[in-house]
């Protein structure tokens, strides 16, 4: 029997000689989707075993073949709402295949630095989430032909494909939700002032507004903190006159909200009606009961990977843009339209 080798002294041509196989059908092994017989990969496989082999995924990248390597990008990696993301896109990727390399930066800044070293590991293709691509960098990624899709964000700047949820639809949603209930006096705290996100949440939930011929209240800003919402409260509720609710841009900011009313001595939803977006865990906490808008995140991910899987084996230069529509969720937090049921 031979002796099991190190992995850095065994070869496919050695794996190919044991199973008695041609090298090409090693490389087919493992190579995800690649055509081959069970009969022949499980020889491959057992010689692999048998020897200690273990394909080079950086040696096949620097050989200029396909990694099978997705970068994905994040800026919000503690946000549990993100952590979800990425084990759905890491789930979803292997069932085609790929294998995730995690890149987590600070901000838009630490993009700039993290996105070539992604392009040196030579990833076959780029996801974005929580963060936004600027057009030097798009123009990299063109010109080495690495395809990215944006998820949940948009760029007016730059071509790339996008998938997302239909954030201004939602917001119109929650915004028709709080006319029906009888409030007059509704305002917005905002997340990050420059992100596509928040500015098609505001855009969605002011036309929402302006079509029951009403206007927005008022508006604090924030940055989809807990925090940022517990203090933009704290301001709304300082003014002369309060608003009777208030959406915030996401379910972290309208739960610092809700505990700021109680903290304020106000009464949820009697005195006032707080909603959020994106139907995160806590939302459904007893103690919140959250009304807000759910993000299909399986159904994003998979739109996304379908997207950039395509672009990755069926290259074209058309620009993709997908969104897909949340769902209303209504709980404890805002109080009921005339005739309106909970959510099951």
């Amino acid at each position: 029997m031979p002796k099991k080798r190190t992995n850095d002294t065994v070869s496919s041509v050695d794996v190919a000689r044991l199973a008695g196989v041609s090298q090409a059908a090693v490389s087919r092994t493992y190579t995800p989707g690649a055509s081959i017989s069970e009969k022949m990969r499980q020889k491959v496989l057992a010689a692999a075993e048998q020897l200690g082999y273990q394909p080079n995924i950086i040696a096949r990248s620097l050989s200029g073949k396909a990694t099978r390597l997705i970068g994905i990008v994040m800026v919000k990696i503690g946000d549990p709402f993100y952590a979800r993301i990425l084990a759905a896109f890491s789930r979803k990727l292997q069932e085609h295949g790929y294998w995730s390399l995690l890149l987590n930066v600070n901000d838009d800044l630490g993009l700039e630095e993290a996105l070539p070293q992604a392009l040196q590991y030579q990833v076959d293709g780029i996801v974005l989430t929580s963060a936004t691509l600027s057009s030097p960098i798009a123009a990299r990624c063109a010109a080495m032909g690495v395809p990215v899709v944006m998820f949940n964000r948009y760029s007016l700047e730059v071509a790339v494909n996008s998938v997302g949820c239909d954030h201004a639809q939602g917001a119109r949603d929650l915004a028709d939700f709080l006319l029906k209930g009888g409030h007059r006096r509704m305002a917005y705290i905002a997340g990050e002032e420059n992100s596509s996100t928040n500015q098609e949440r505001e855009r969605g939930f002011t036309e929402g507004l302006a079509a029951a011929g009403q206007r927005l209240f008022a508006r604090e800003s924030g940055d989809y903190s807990y925090a940022a919402g517990f203090d933009a409260t704290g301001r709304l509720l300082a003014r002369p006159e309060r608003p009777d609710a208030i959406f915030c841009a996401n379910d972290w900011m309208a739960i610092g909200a809700i505990d700021q009313a109680r903290q304020s001595g106000l009464k949820v939803p009697e005195d006032l009606s707080v909603v959020g977006f994106d139907d995160a865990a806590m939302a459904a906490w007893p103690r919140y009961s959250l009304t807000t808008i759910n993000q299909p995140i399986d159904k994003l991910v998979m739109a996304a990977v379908e997207v950039l899987v395509n672009a990755i084996e069926s290259p074209t230069e058309d620009r993709v843009i997908k969104l897909i529509p949340g769902r209303l969720v209504v709980r404890n937090s805002a109080r009921l339209p005339v005739g309106h049921k909970k959510s099951a």
